[in-house]
């Protein structure tokens, strides 16, 4: 057995990760799973909050591409570019001319590149999701929870690690500074 290659797949925008699937189904049912040591679509965990929700998803590092780690047959090659639906070959091609055609042949990426590129997936793995701050100071923002719901304010700092927002809100004709959860406000 020969020397297992990262190469990167170009999908369809969007279909990163059903790509993935179909490619998966195909390997199976075509019976190359000792070519193939990994498909992979890299994401990244982020914390959103939208409409006050708190909510974990994975956001794309790569949108529109596909990495997989085999090692390249004839067979193989034929399904990534013909049978998975939203796939439309590799990234990295060089073009070669035998006789009066031009063939394509796949190039993989360098091990640096797919190390560094499963570093940043390993990583994002074992640490906490990242919160996506939608936040900004001097923004207008209703308070939705707690003893001040209804009120409206201005954000004056957002401290990001501890997923909190600071406003400021007038109450009985002052302006006083509150410390509310990403979850406790919304934009005006």
């Amino acid at each position: 057995m020969g020397e297992m290659k990262w190469y990167v797949l170009r999908t369809a925008g969007g279909k990163e990760k059903k790509a993935k699937e179909y490619l998966d189904k195909e390997i199976d049912r075509s019976g190359l799973q000792d070519q193939v040591a990994q498909v992979l679509v890299p994401v990244k965990k982020e914390i959103i909050t939208k409409n006050g929700k708190r909510k974990a998803v994975d956001k794309l590092l790569f949108p529109g591409y596909v990495l997989i780690q085999a090692e390249l047959s004839p067979m193989l090659e034929n399904i990534i570019r013909n049978n998975v639906p939203g796939m439309s070959g590799f990234l990295t091609e060089k073009k070669t001319t035998t006789g009066a055609q031009f063939e394509r042949i796949p190039v993989p990426i360098r091990d640096e590149e797919a190390q560094r590129i499963l570093g940043v997936q390993d990583e994002n793995v074992d640490s906490a999701a990242e919160t996506c701050v939608n936040y900004e100071v001097g923004e207008a923002v209703r308070i939705t929870e707690g003893p001040f719901s209804g009120f409206s304010g201005v954000v004056d700092e957002i401290l990001e690690d501890r997923s909190k927002v600071k406003v400021i809100v007038v109450i009985f004709g002052r302006k006083t500074q509150l410390e509310l959860s990403f979850t406790q406000v919304t934009k005006e």
